[in-house]
């Protein structure tokens, strides 16, 4: 009988594991985690923290009972020490265990920037359960003000997480914009929401020290002097390599584990899924590293099929993102201005701004959209959109989401058969009317 043996039991890994029993029922799959949280929804922890979900078990995409029903043996805190591609074995905690084919599914790990004084009590990262729940304890006592280093998408959702709870938050952001993962545009119009919600943003900020100052915590960088009684650090993560690294895998992009489309590694029998591996990007026709919950699915599913034989390749991805910053939704997909121009190519990139649905029909709000396309060839290339949550942003930017995966010109948008009833958008959609203005652009140029 066929074993499969999973390193690391988070999307990509459980992915693997599920996919891998779906198609062969007879195999024998064991996920090893470092944690007691297999599939939980890390995604999810900021909305456990502001009170939107009340209990952190209701994060569990699966119960441990149900994925042991389907077949998948999980080993529970636990940590592999060391791959042995030769003799096809892992070493935890001085016992082999064989493996025929190998996952590696380590994900990401939070970066921890070179702050001195990042040891201190009352200074957080938020990246797994227990992080979440160490810092729900501390959110009992009813903090006064926190100061989150970081404005990116778990910053900004902590914030809103924060104040849903009465603390007073600073955002601290080294760039000169708030959410660096869309334009400066766009990410201004978020900084007014913060601001409105009583968010303090402080850009262009460095953070060079935590100190203790008593019972609070003092902040201080390059014209910055904050107090707090928790900072929260949450500047990106990289990948987790150390284990395959050392197994021989060589490493690419950001220094992520090399994988080629089909999830498999430069060892034999050994694949590698999500976070901790480099990203196919499906417009750039390269390598990258983006690491998204989605983007580890996909990947681990693939990992899961390709290890009981099947010969599945990864589509790539386009980086789609939203994320909720209070009342405001921020999308993006593709590539961006710069994106483009780096990569090589001649970008235009137009902003219009519309309405999700007709102005006639009780609350139509305003949808920022920017979008770019290759200046020559008409050759869509990405798109960014900001509106209010009600405005159905991140379906919106499933549209282009599609079409960029399908090939699509700027103008061929126009073609696509979208819905229409006045409650829910206009016989043109907003990325539809963003579409004939970039075209309008293009000719005039």
């Amino acid at each position: 009988m066929a074993r499969v043996l999973i390193v690391g039991g988070s999307d990509a890994g459980i992915s693997a594991a599920l996919r891998a029993r779906e198609l062969d029922p007879t195999v024998e799959v064991t996920v090893v985690l470092a944690d007691r949280y297999p599939n939980f929804s890390i995604c999810g922890l900021p909305y456990f923290l502001s009170g939107d979900v009340p209990d952190w078990r209701s994060l569990a995409h699966r119960r441990v009972e149900d994925l042991e029903r389907a077949g998948i043996e999980l080993l529970m805190e636990r940590r592999v020490e060391r791959v042995d591609a030769a003799s096809h074995t892992l070493v935890i905690r001085d016992s082999l265990h064989r493996y025929d084919r190998l996952v590696i599914a380590t994900g990401a790990e939070p970066i921890r920037p070179p702050i001195p004084g990042l040891e201190h009590r009352g200074v957080h990262q938020l990246h797994t359960v227990d992080d979440a729940r160490l810092l729900e304890g501390l959110l009992e006592r009813e903090p006064e003000r926190a100061v989150i280093v970081g404005a990116g998408y778990i910053g900004l959702e902590m914030a809103e997480a924060l104040r849903a709870r009465d603390v007073e938050v600073v955002v601290v952001e080294q760039l000169p914009a708030v959410l660096p993962t869309v334009d400066r545009e766009l990410g201004e119009l978020v900084r007014q929401e913060l601001e409105r919600k009583g968010v303090l943003v402080l850009s262009d900020s460095t953070v060079t020290a935590i100190e203790r100052n008593g019972a609070r915590l003092a902040v201080a960088g390059d014209g910055l002097s904050e107090e707090a009684d928790i900072v929260l650090v949450v500047v990106g993560v990289r990948p987790s390599v150390d284990l395959g690294r050392a197994a021989g895998i060589p490493l690419g992009p950001r220094g992520a584990l090399q994988v080629d489309r089909h999830m498999r590694t430069a060892l034999p029998d050994v694949f590698a899924a999500g976070d901790c591996t480099v990203t196919y990007h499906r417009l750039l026709e390269a390598d990258t590293y983006l690491p998204l919950g989605t983007t580890a699915h996909k990947q681990g599913r693939v990992a899961g099929e390709n290890a009981v034989g099947g010969e599945r390749r990864y589509e790539g991805s386009l980086g789609t993102q939203v994320v909720k910053v209070f009342e405001l939704a921020v999308a993006r997909t593709g590539l961006r201005d710069a994106e483009a121009a780096e990569a090589g190519l001649v970008p235009l990139t137009d902003q219009t701004v519309g309405y999700d649905h007709k102005v006639y029909y009780p609350d139509a709000h305003e949808v920022a959209v920017r979008l770019t396309g290759e200046r020559s060839s008409g050759r869509l290339l990405g798109a960014q959109m900001l509106g209010h949550l009600g405005a159905q942003i991140a379906k919106r930017i499933d549209i282009v989401a599609t079409a960029l995966y399908s090939g699509l010109s700027v103008d061929a948008v126009n073609d696509l058969d979208l819905s229409y009833t006045p409650p829910f958008g206009s016989p043109w959609d907003v990325a539809q009317a963003a579409a004939q203005a970039w075209t309008l652009q293009q000719t005039a140029m």
